[in-house]
C-alpha cells in the first residue's frame, strides 16, 4: 500500500490507443446497416410550429424517415426523484425535462423540430435542409435581464443563514455593497455530442459521447419503458465534456428511437451550432454581494444573493453562493438562489457549476472589502481564514489553505507588489498582481468495481466508470499496482460500459475518492481468494495459512517460499481469482469536505495598444493525496486555461430582440488560443485526507476553475484602477472613455 506508484506520474497506459487513432469514440462506430439522423432546428426562439412541409424533403434522395411530433414513438418521462450522491448508481436525469418532439411549442431557438433519416450524412442533412417548417412565433425572452423585468425570481433552494448579517451589516466600520454577473458560457468539448444506437432482440444498445453510462443506461431505461438491463450503454473513451455530457439530452432519445422505428443502427451527431443550443450550458447570473468587517478587517457580515437564468419548462439552480457559505470565518451569513425563466435551452453543470461564477463574484467583493480596509488582500484572506466549516459546524477533515497561500504568494513574489494602481511598469506595460482563493466540495460516492488476477500473469480491472480525459484508466491501473506488485503494463483497465460493475458520473472531481478505494477492497479481495488457492495441496504453499501469505512484487511468500501469481493459478488449472467489491459514502456526520487553493495572477496592460494578456500564474492546490503527479498537475493547467477564457473571452450571446443566438460557431465564441498561453506555475500540496478515503485522494478537475477569474479581475484592477464587475473583461471596458466631438 502507498508504493511508490501511488504519486508517481506514469505515462497514460491509454495514451498509445489515443495518439495513433485507436481509441474509438461514440461516432467511430458503424454497425451493418448503419443510418444517418440530422436535425431539423428551430429558427424561432417562442411559439409553436403551425406546419412541417415535408413533401420535397421526403423526395430527397436516400431518406427512409422523417420523426416528428405527429409520429414519434411512445416515450415516458423519467421519475421525478432528485439527484443525489448516494442514490448516483440507481439515479436517472434529464436536464431538458422535455421529451424531444413531445408538443409542437418552441421554447428556444435550436430546438429540435424534425429529424431527418438517411443513408448516408449527407442526404440526411440535405433532406434537412428542405424539411420547412412554419411558426406561429411569440415575443422571446432573449436573456436574464428581460427575464427580470417580467417575472419575479423563483426560489432556487440551496439557501443558508447564520445569526443576523442584515443588523451586523448596519452597525460594520467598513462594507461592500456591489453586484456581479457573468454571461451563458458554453461547453464546445471537441468531440461534439453523438449517438450510434441500435435495437438487438428488443434491447437497446447505444454508443455514446456520455460521462455516466451508468446513469445514462437508467435514463434511457426509463424513457423507453425498459429494465436496465434492456439497456446497454457504452462509452470507452469520450472526447471531454466539462459537464455538458453527464446526462441524457434529447438527441439521444431520439437516435435510439429512430433506431427503433427504422429497424436499423442510426448515428447523430449534433452540429457545432446546435452544441450552444440544445445540450446544455452555463447560466447567466447576477449576483448581489453585501459584505461588512470591522476596524480591523475581520468579516462581519456576508450575504451573497444569486439569481440565474433557466429554460422554460426546466429549473436549473446555479449554486453561486455555495462556497461563499463556508470559504470565511464569518459569524453572520445568508446565503439564496432564484432562477429566472428564459427563452433557451435548458442550462447544465460546466466545470465547477455555481463555484467558478460564484467565486468570481466572492473573491472580487473580498478584495474591494480589502481595499475599504486599507490590507493588503493576501493578509485580508489570511486574517478570515475558516478554521472550521461554520456552515455546518463540523471541523474540516483537512485544511491546508494557509499553507497554499504562503507557498504561492512565495513562489510568485507577491511581496513585491506595490499597492498602489498602474505602480508597477515594464517598458510601454502596466503590470497587475491579483490573487484569489479557491475552493470546490470534495465528494465520495457508491462505486463498484471487479478485478481478476489470470493465468497468464496479467490483470484485468472492470468499472462502469468513464475516462473523459482525466487519466482514470492510468489511476486505476496505478491502484492495482500498488496493491498486487504487478507493473502497469499487465494491468488491463475497462470502463465506460453499463454492463460492467456501476459506478458514479464522471463530473463533480468525485471519481478518484469514489472508484479507488472499490478497486482496491476488488483487488484485496481478488488476492485473498488466490491466496487460498495457493494454500491448497497443489497450490505451491500448502504449508502457509492464506492469512499469513504476504504480496510482493506479483507474487506470493510464505514460509520463505515464493511462487507468481500465474504460477498458483496454472498448478490447479484455474483461469483467474476474482475479486468485487462495493463501497460507499464517506462519513459526513464528523467532518466536513472540501479543497482549497490559491491563484496569482499577473496581468500586462498596455494602454497604447489597448492590449491586456495574463503574463503568469502560480496556483497553489490543497486536493489531498497526489495520485498521478501528471495528470493532476494537467487538470489545473486546463483548468486554468478554462477560467481565462471565462475572465476575458467567453460569453455566449443572443440577440436581444428575438433570442437568437449569434456567436454559436468557434470562429465567434471567442476562446483562450496558443498566444494566450501565459507561464504557468501547479503547486500541489500533497497532504492525504484518510477521512475521505483510504488513498487520502479528492478531487483536482473543478477547483482549478475556481477564484481565477477574480484573481485576473483583481489584477485587472491594480494595473487599470478599473473596477470590472461584469465578465469577460473585453477591451472596451479598459479603454478610456473618447470625448464627444460637437460641431
Amino acid at each position: 500500500m502507498n508504493s511508490p506508484i501511488m504519486g508517481a506520474s506514469p505515462r497514460r497506459i491509454d495514451g498509445r490507443l489515443k495518439v495513433t487513432g485507436r481509441a474509438q469514440y461514440a461516432a467511430d462506430h458503424h454497425p451493418d446497416g448503419l443510418l444517418f439522423a440530422y436535425g431539423v432546428f428551430s429558427t424561432v426562439a417562442s411559439g409553436s410550429i403551425s406546419k412541417l412541409d415535408l413533401e420535397a424533403a421526403r423526395r430527397s434522395p436516400g431518406v427512409v424517415e422523417i420523426l416528428h411530433h405527429g409520429n414519434f414513438p411512445q416515450a415516458f418521462h423519467t421519475a421525478p426523484i432528485p439527484f443525489s450522491l448516494a442514490g448516483v448508481l440507481t439515479a436517472t436525469r434529464t436536464d431538458e425535462k422535455r421529451l424531444p418532439f413531445e408538443d409542437e411549442v418552441i421554447r428556444y431557438a435550436g430546438q429540435f423540430v424534425a429529424l431527418v433519416i438517411a443513408d448516408s450524412f449527407e442526404h440526411a442533412r440535405e433532406a434537412a435542409y428542405k424539411v420547412k417548417p412554419s411558426y406561429r412565433s411569440s415575443s422571446a425572452i432573449a436573456n436574464l435581464a428581460q427575464g427580470l423585468e417580467k417575472q419575479q425570481p423563483a426560489d432556487g433552494g440551496q439557501g443558508h443563514k447564520r445569526g443576523e448579517p442584515a443588523a451586523a451589516f448596519d452597525a460594520a466600520a467598513r462594507t461592500l455593497d456591489a453586484t456581479y454577473s457573468t454571461p451563458a458560457e458554453t461547453h464546445n468539448p471537441m468531440e461534439m455530442h453523438a449517438t450510434v444506437a441500435l435495437w438487438e432482440g428488443g434491447r437497446l444498445i447505444v454508443y455514446e459521447s456520455t460521462q455516466s453510462v451508468v446513469v445514462h443506461r437508467n435514463t434511457l431505461a426509463q424513457v423507453f419503458g425498459l429494465p436496465p438491463e434492456g439497456v446497454e450503454v457504452r462509452a470507452p473513451f469520450i472526447g471531454s465534456g466539462f459537464g455538458s455530457k453527464l446526462w441524457a439530452w434529447p438527441h439521444s432519445i431520439a437516435a435510439a428511437a429512430a433506431a427503433k422505428v427504422v429497424g436499423r443502427p442510426v448515428q447523430l451527431i449534433v452540429p457545432r451550432a446546435q452544441m450552444f443550443t440544445t445540450v446544455g450550458h452555463r447560466p447567466e447570473t447576477r449576483q448581489h454581494l453585501r459584505l461588512a468587517a470591522d476596524e480591523k478587517g475581520k468579516l462581519v457580515s456576508l450575504r451573497h444573493e444569486s439569481i440565474n437564468a433557466t429554460g422554460f419548462g426546466d429549473k436549473y439552480v446555479e449554486n453561486c453562493g455555495g462556497m461563499s457559505a463556508s470559504l470565511y470565518s464569518c459569524a453572520n451569513v445568508e446565503i439564496t438562489h432564484g432562477v429566472i425563466q428564459v427563452n433557451r435551452g435548458a442550462p447544465t453543470s460546466m466545470r465547477a457549476p455555481g463555484a467558478a461564477p460564484g467565486l468570481f463574484a466572492l473573491e472580487s467583493a473580498i478584495d474591494e472589502l480589502a481595499d475599504k480596509c486599507q490590507m493588503d488582500p493576501l493578509a485580508f484572506r489570511q486574517l478570515n481564514f475558516a478554521a472550521d466549516n461554520e456552515q455546518e459546524k463540523l471541523p474540516w477533515s483537512s485544511n491546508h489553505l494557509r499553507e497554499a497561500l504562503q507557498q504561492g504568494a512565495d513562489r510568485f513574489g507577491w511581496a513585491s507588489r506595490t499597492p498602489d494602481i498602474g505602480s508597477m511598469r515594464d517598458g510601454h506595460e502596466i503590470i497587475g498582481y491579483g490573487m484569489a482563493q479557491c475552493n470546490w466540495d470534495a465528494f465520495r460516492t457508491p462505486a463498484q468495481a471487479r478485478v481478476r488476477l489470470k493465468s497468464d500473469g496479467t490483470a484485468e480491472v472492470f468499472c462502469g466508470v468513464q475516462d473523459i480525459g482525466t487519466g482514470t484508466y492510468t489511476v486505476i491501473a496505478q491502484c492495482v499496482s500498488d496493491i498486487t506488485g504487478l507493473p502497469l503494463e499487465r494491468i488491463a483497465v475497462h470502463l465506460g460500459n453499463s454492463s460492467y460493475p456501476p459506478a458514479p458520473v464522471s463530473g463533480g472531481s468525485w471519481v478518484t475518492a469514489s472508484v479507488l478505494p472499490a478497486v482496491a477492497e476488488a483487488t484485496r479481495a481478488a488476492l485473498e481468494q488466490l491466496k487460498g488457492f495457493a494454500a491448497s495441496a497443489e497450490g505451491g504453499l500448502a504449508d502457509n495459512k492464506p492469512e499469513a501469505i504476504k504480496v510482493a512484487n506479483g507474487r506470493l511468500d510464505g514460509g520463505g517460499n515464493s511462487v507468481s501469481f500465474a504460477e498458483v493459478l496454472t498448478k490447479l488449472r484455474v483461469a483467474s481469482a476474482e475479486g468485487e467489491a462495493k463501497t460507499g459514502m464517506a462519513d459526513t456526520a464528523k467532518h466536513a469536505f472540501s479543497s482549497f487553493g490559491a491563484h496569482f495572477v499577473e496581468v500586462r496592460w498596455d494602454p497604447g495598444i489597448s492590449r491586456l494578456r495574463v503574463a503568469r500564474v502560480v496556483s497553489a492546490i490543497d486536493v489531498g493525496k497526489i495520485v498521478n503527479a501528471s495528470t493532476a498537475r494537467n487538470q489545473v493547467e486546463g483548468a486554468i486555461v478554462m477560467a481565462i477564457g471565462m475572465a476575458l473571452f467567453e460569453s455566449s450571446d443572443f440577440d436581444e430582440r428575438n433570442g437568437m443566438p449569434v456567436n454559436n460557431n468557434y470562429a465567434e465564441y471567442m476562446v483562450p488560443v496558443h498566444a494566450d498561453q501565459p507561464e504557468i506555475d501547479v503547486i500541489l500540496l500533497d497532504y492525504p485526507d484518510y477521512n475521505l478515503n483510504e488513498y487520502g485522494a479528492r478531487g483536482i478537475g473543478e477547483i482549478g476553475v475556481t477564484g481565477l477569474a477574480a484573481a485576473v479581475a483583481n489584477a485587472v484592477y491594480h494595473a487599470t484602477g478599473k473596477r470590472v464587475r461584469d465578465l469577460p473583461i473585453s477591451l472596451e471596458k479598459l479603454m478610456d472613455e473618447v470625448p464627444t466631438v460637437t460641431t
